[in-house]
């Protein structure tokens, strides 16, 4: 089982990125998949999860209206995209098989900065 983040990067404020999660050891489709972040100094912070259909999405307040998570389960790929991103935003992101990140990949750094 392998999830391997991508797409992080240094960004300025009001920027967009968009991170991608590739899957493989285990069929995507079949499960909820989660982003979780890290920023510098905290814990491990839940973002977003999605249904193994796509059609159930949930967001953390923090990112309410601003990340939009998806998959393409053909491709065995998890999206994030962040939009309208902040200082806050900063932080090691990663993919991963439940809530609380204890089965994630090794991450993609996020640096929102002017």
């Amino acid at each position: 089982v392998q999830l391997v983040e991508s797409g992080g990067g240094l960004v300025q404020p009001g920027g967009s990125l968009r991170l991608s999660c590739a899957a493989s050891g285990f069929t995507l489709r079949n499960v909820w998949m989660y982003w979780v972040r890290q920023a510098p100094g905290k814990g491990l912070e839940w973002v977003s999860h999605i249904s193994p259909s796509g059609a159930t999405t949930a967001y953390a307040d923090s990112v309410k209206g601003r990340f939009t998570i998806s998959r393409d389960n053909a491709e065995n790929t998890l999206y994030l995209q962040m939009n309208s991103l902040k200082a806050e935003d900063t932080a090691q992101y990663y993919c991963a098989r439940d809530p609380k990140g204890e089965r994630r990949g090794k991450g993609t750094q996020v640096t929102v900065s002017s």
